[in-house]
């Protein structure tokens, strides 16, 4: 009968053991959650806390490295961008270039061309700021000794929890054997295995208090810098995304400008070859205006004109002081009508 138990209580430990084997092999390096009270109040406590610092730490971790991932994105996106908007920059000033025959399309492309670099460089800019800023601090929080030596402890915690486990159950099929059959044997056995036991209870102490206090001062700092990287990243996105718009904001008021010239220059009139007498008049000038070009005249408020033509799309073509020119007819007013035989002297 001693021989049946004796063999039957080796085949329990065999099968124990191979369980905690199974355990290990799936447990992985991971934190192993577990309701079971293994010592006191106190340490399951310690345990919960534990269990939720590691959790809590693994999911600050993994949402470092979305932001990582998107980074990495934006990064490569803006050097595509930058490699396209060279290209185009480069074609806008080659046609500009080709075609300087005054046409609104070329002005335009040279206008757009030269802007698409200050474009490019806001793109570059903002490219670094993501690599100094945002990409390399994360990547050294997640790879960092700190966090790993953190959850590292936390670990060890976890695995001699899982021990200390195992042994309560020896010390009580320990004591079970006694209570059975108090022989010496079977005495020294429970007082080996409640040593044990009182060891793993004074280690998991230690172990604990350290493990709880490197995971939450690792998970404070992990926090308060990340959230800082996430600052830095959206500032840095709004200071892009303000700047290329107030570059394209003046590339379109300079092109609409540059469109409305061309739209109400003066405009090109054949001399004609006409014997009939031609009618001026005098008029007076009641604004300024400063000439844009050759082809146009700079008047002064009270200026006396000789308007000898006047065109159907807001401009006349006059003389005064001396000077010939185009400006906007609404801003003088009609004095006095003469041919154009009466002309004699400069007007003032």
């Amino acid at each position: 009968m001693d021989a049946l138990r004796k063999q039957a209580s080796k085949l329990r430990e065999q099968v124990a053991k191979q369980q905690q084997a199974v355990i290990k092999q799936f447990s992985g390096t991971g934190y192993e959650s577990s309701d079971v009270m293994v010592i006191d109040e106190v340490e399951m406590q310690r345990h919960q806390q534990l269990e939720k610092l590691y959790r809590s730490t693994r999911a600050g971790k993994d949402f470092q490295k979305e932001v990582v991932r998107a980074a990495e994105v934006f990064t490569a996106i803006g050097y595509k961008h930058i490699e396209a908007g060279t290209k185009l920059s480069e074609d806008c000033s080659r046609y500009g270039a080709e075609n300087t025959n005054d046409k609104i399309l070329a002005k335009g492309a040279s206008i757009y061309g030269d802007a698409r670099k200050h474009v490019e460089k806001e793109q570059e800019d903002w490219n670094k700021l993501l690599s100094s800023q945002i990409l390399d601090p994360l990547r050294a929080m997640i790879a960092g000794a700190p966090l790993e030596d953190a959850r590292h402890l936390a670990q060890r915690y976890s695995r001699m929890r899982q021990e200390a486990e195992t042994q309560a159950v020896e010390v009580s099929r320990r004591q079970a054997r006694v209570r059975e059959l108090p022989n010496p044997e079977n005495v020294a056995k429970l007082q080996a295995a409640e040593a044990k036991m009182k060891e793993l209870k004074a280690n998991m102490a230690v172990l604990g208090i350290e493990a709880s206090a490197a995971l939450a001062a690792v998970e404070a700092q992990h926090q308060r810098l990340t959230f800082q990287r996430l600052v830095a990243l959206v500032e840095g996105e709004k200071t892009y995304h303000l700047r290329v718009a107030a570059i394209l904001g003046e590339v379109e008021a300079e092109m609409v400008s540059e469109k409305q010239r061309k739209e109400s220059a003066p405009p090109v009139i054949p001399q004609e070859n006409s014997s009939e007498k031609t009618m001026y008049f005098l008029a007076e000038a009641t604004h300024s205006f400063n000439a844009a070009s050759e082809k146009e005249l700079s008047l002064q408020v009270g200026d006396y004109v000789v308007v000898r033509k006047v065109s159907p799309s807001g401009w006349s073509e006059g003389e005064c002081k001396g000077k010939g020119g185009w400006f906007p007819s609404a801003y003088v007013e009609k004095r006095q009508r003469l041919p154009a035989s009466d002309l004699g002297a400069e007007v003032y």
